[in-house]
């Protein structure tokens, strides 16, 4: 993995790979920059170089206690700016938080934004981050896992039972303790859609159609931004890249591919 120091002092590592215009990845909770896309990012390198960041405490970047979200978004800036040109930016759940922050730091530097179902901050209810935290006092991670999935996002305990026997399961597992950072984190954030009006760069708001939409910050933001389009994937919910990666891909590839950027628009 490579690996950045940011003007923070953080080491930031990422992996590189593919051709083409650059592309950065920023993955979500119980995930890393690997496991977020597996089976996406081999097929993004065809057309992309692509970026996967590792987020506090994957792969080799900086593992902290008390960061906040604002932290994270500043760690993903520093990577834009390290590719040094213009880059298509792409994030998932609590990674698609870090992915807005960043552009709207810098702007000049976006293709285009993708969000794949940014949360709520009051995604965990108070009540249920005292559960969680209570369980990572025991690490008791395999329940911590369950019970978030189940409290926070809803995900039916069939569901549940069903991806705890699959190779999916052992990877949510590894990451639930750097997990509890992005959790916490995400609970302090104050999260004003307002603040990104100005954001003049072309937005593709994704969210799955078994989604609870009201758990996501989707609708407001297209509210408010003055280039965006909201595409709802059918039949998937907040892991489209994994459970449908074609259908996740040909949406992604498509918008990225084909949707002007503001120089072009100026120019036009």
């Amino acid at each position: 993995m490579e690996r950045l120091k940011t003007p923070d002092g953080i080491v930031v590592s990422y992996d590189r790979g593919g051709s083409g215009p650059a592309l950065v990845l920023v993955h979500g909770a119980f995930s890393d920059h690997d496991t977020n896309w597996t089976f996406v990012k081999p097929r993004l390198r065809e057309q992309f170089t692509v970026y996967a960041i590792a987020r506090r405490g994957r792969g080799n970047t900086s593992a902290t206690e008390g960061h906040t979200l604002d932290d994270e978004i500043r760690d993903t800036a520093a990577v834009i700016e390290a590719v040094g040109e213009p880059v298509f930016l792409l994030g998932h759940s609590y990674g698609a938080h870090c992915a807005l922050g960043a552009a709207s730091l810098l702007p000049d530097r976006i293709r285009s934004l993708i969000l794949y179902e940014p949360a709520w901050p009051l995604l965990c209810a108070p009540g249920l981050l005292a559960r969680l935290e209570a369980l990572a006092a025991e690490r008791s991670w395999d329940a911590f896992a369950m019970t978030f999935f189940h409290g926070a996002l809803r995900v039916p305990l069939q569901e549940l039972e069903a991806l705890r026997t699959t190779g999916h399961w052992p990877p949510i597992i590894a990451d639930a303790r750097a997990s509890l950072g992005d959790l916490r984190a995400l609970a302090r954030y104050r999260f004003d859609p307002s603040l990104f009006r100005s954001l003049d760069v072309p937005v593709l708001l994704q969210i799955g159609s078994e989604s609870p939409r009201e758990l996501y910050v989707t609708d407001a933001l297209a509210a408010v931004l003055p280039d965006a389009r909201v595409e709802v994937l059918p039949g998937q919910a907040h892991e489209g890249m994994t459970t449908a990666p074609h259908l996740y891909l040909d949406a992604v590839t498509a918008f990225m591919l084909t949707s002007p950027t503001r120089s072009e628009v100026a120019a036009s």
